[in-house]
């Protein structure tokens, strides 16, 4: 797992310039691969590219990049893991200089070429091979969007890297705000692909591929997850259940034993959930020995730790448990914008750093379970948006629309008072936001439609924003699906690489440890597909082949439980111990500094938020962790680094 850069000065430049230039943007994600700091460039073609090695195969010299191919046409940077090296090195046939699965995955697109080598790979990873016969950059994402990879092309040249603020270091490139990627942030808590927050950058979406040449770019997808989905679900498998998990065993235990090759320490995340459980329970089967990580807060609602104690307990693990205070989150607050470099605001990203790095101190590699609940359908939200669908589209949409507007003629602290009477035991905490919330659904004009309203941070950025004329994407059909598949699909495409991925590879990148996630092995996304909804979902459980296979290892006492979730009580630190940072971010001068924001309006929402009277946390996080990157890319200075301070 490394960081990657380069640029690409059309007609040629000056060597020196160009050494300067690159060497700058890989100081820039140095963090990133601390093991090694290689350039290599072409001053005549006005090429250089950049890497910054994190070593996990091959730790010797034979394992550095950049790396020309044997016969001289190709040269790489390459961020990433090929898990199925030794097959494609069987089928190369052919000599190699050292053991690393980048000398094999180079090989491999020096005889088949880049899309041959795709096809063939198995893995997570974003490379640039650039190909001195015919000028050609080609820039590759892995299929489900672990790696990232930023691109931007302007005046006469092209340049990529892992991270945004390696770009930022070259100095001459524009980077201007994309006003619909910040509508968009609003809408998501992250910029989702293709677009970044600068209006100059893309990012290469999740399973494409980029071909640069110096008359232009042309885009190809090489894994296309649509119609994998459309045609797993027109033939899909209907042998009995117990077949099934016995295959799903087989293939999970395959794409975990693959994924546990490392010539370094290696261990795995574990907060005693499904996914997690699955994955260290056959680490255990494969290797006999695993280091396993959690960490727990003192805050009770938050704090997962014993539940992961009795998972390792149980299976055998060598586990680490680390009791933090709210107060070691806050702290590293002030870090986040030099973490996540992009504006990014899902609240999990504080406690997914810190297990990141209480894993570090350990091991240098760590399975993770991300990943189970968007290909097993595991989300509650799924069933949830089903039935309520089901329901809804018998209502006629004007009697629907009248309904909702009738919901939202009352106001929040109305509709709490209207529930006054209730015993506090059987209604849920502000329960009048809830309730004009959940009227928004009835606008809704289908599933799709009615998910994207749940979700939104800001359902309607248009509101907090001034001056915005863009539009949230309409969510269509997908394929004639079940509202099931359509869901997973949706978030298999957008929240996972843009959300979850993003959030684990910024986090676990900070400290310089690899990440890996054995369930999103393409092998099993496919496998999913086969399923029907119902096997996958029924009776109000999700991941039932997963948990079937679970079963065989732990004993169902130990996982069934409510689902925590990985988040930190932000509505509750936004009133306490971060009131006066976040007063500072939302005051009228810094809200209205650049004319971008509805002052007025936001600071409406946070009189409401503070007084308790309605809970606006995630709406307001995602205004902070904007205001606070902006603050930081302003300063000219990174944010300060996280403290290395905290041991187990």
């Amino acid at each position: 797992m490394c960081g990657i850069a380069g640029l690409w000065a059309f007609g040629g430049a000056n060597e020196a310039r160009l050494r300067a230039q690159v060497r700058a943007m890989t100081d820039a994600i140095a963090y990133r691969g601390p093991d090694g700091d290689g350039h290599w460039v072409d001053p005549a073609v006005g090429v250089a590219l950049g890497h910054r090695r994190l070593a996990i195969i091959d730790l010797t010299p034979t394992g550095l990049q950049p790396m020309t191919s044997h016969d001289g046409r190709f040269v790489i940077v390459y961020n990433g893991e090929i898990y199925n090296a030794a097959e494609m090195l069987a089928e190369l046939n052919a000599p190699m200089r050292g053991t690393s699965d980048t000398e094999v995955l180079l090989e491999a697109i020096a005889r088949f070429g880049v899309d041959g080598a795709l096809q063939r790979a198995n893995g997570l990873f974003a490379f640039a091979a650039f190909d001195r016969s015919t000028r050609t950059l080609h820039l590759a994402r892995d299929r489900l969007g672990i790696k990232p990879l930023y691109w931007t092309r302007q005046g006469g040249a092209v340049a990529f890297a892992s991270e945004l603020k390696a770009l930022r270091a070259i100095g001459e490139f524009n980077f201007s705000l994309d006003s619909d990627a910040l509508g968009a942030f609003l809408t998501h808590g992250n910029v989702p692909a293709p677009a970044s927050i600068y209006r100059e950058v893309r990012k290469l979406a999740p399973a494409c591929r980029l071909e640069c040449t110096e008359s232009g770019v042309r885009e190809f997808t090489y894994w296309n997850l649509p119609a994998i989905a459309a045609a797993g679900q027109a033939n899909l498998d209907r042998r009995s259940e117990a077949d099934v998990v016995d295959d799903l065993d087989a293939l999970l235990s395959d794409a975990v034993s693959r994924q546990m090759i490392s010539d370094v320490p290696l261990g795995a995340f574990l907060s005693g959930g499904i996914d997690s459980s699955t994955v260290v329970a056959l680490m255990k089967k494969a290797a006999g020995a695993v280091k396993t990580f959690s960490i727990g807060f003192e805050e009770d609602g938050f704090n997962e730790a014993q539940h992961a104690r009795e998972v390792a307990r149980h299976i055998g693990t060598e586990h680490t448990e680390l009791m933090l205070t709210g107060a070691d989150a806050l702290n590293l607050v002030p870090s986040l914008p030099a973490i996540y470099d992009e504006p990014f605001a899902d609240s999990s990203q504080l406690p997914t750093y810190l297990v990141s790095h209480l894993a570090r101190q350990h091991v240098t590699v760590s399975l993770s379970g991300d990943g189970g609940d968007e290909v097993f359908g595991g989300y509650v939200r799924y069933q949830g948006v089903d039935r309520l669908w089901r329901a809804l589209r018998r209502v006629p949409r004007p009697l629907r629309h009248a309904a909702a507007s009738a919901v939202q003629m009352g106001s929040a602290d109305f509709w709490d008072a209207v529930a006054g009477p209730v015993p506090r035991r059987l209604k849920p905490a502000h329960v009048g936001d809830k309730i004009v919330k959940a009227s928004r659904l009835f606008l809704a004009d289908g599933p799709l439609d009615m998910y994207q309203r749940l979700i939104a941070q800001w359902p309607e950025p248009g509101r907090a924003l001034r001056n915005w004329s863009g539009e949230a994407p309409q969510a269509a059909d997908l394929g004639g699906l079940d509202t099931i598949s359509q869901l997973r699909l949706m978030d298999m495409r957008g929240y996972l690489p843009n959300d979850i991925l993003t959030k684990v590879d910024r986090a676990s990148m900070a400290v310089s440890l690899e990440v890996r996630v054995p369930l999103l092995d393409h092998r099993v996304v496919e496998f999913s597909w086969r399923l029907p909804s119902q096997m996958l979902v029924s009776g109000g459980v999700g991941k039932r082949p997963l948990r079937a296979v679970l079963d065989r290892y732990v004993p169902r006492r130990l996982i069934d439980r409510p689902k925590m979730g990985f988040g930190v009580p932000i509505g509750a630190w936004i009133r306490g111990p971060l009131r006066e940072w976040a007063e500072d971010l939302l005051s009228p001068s810094s809200l209205g500094r650049e004319g971008l924001f509805d002052v007025d309006f936001i600071r409406s929402k946070l009189a409401e938020h503070l007084s308790g009277r309605r809970n606006w946390q995630y709406a307001l996080w995602t205004i902070l962790q904007f205001q606070a990157w902006r603050q930081a890319e302003r300063s000219a200075v990174s944010a300060p680094r996280p403290s290395a301070a905290l041991s187990a």
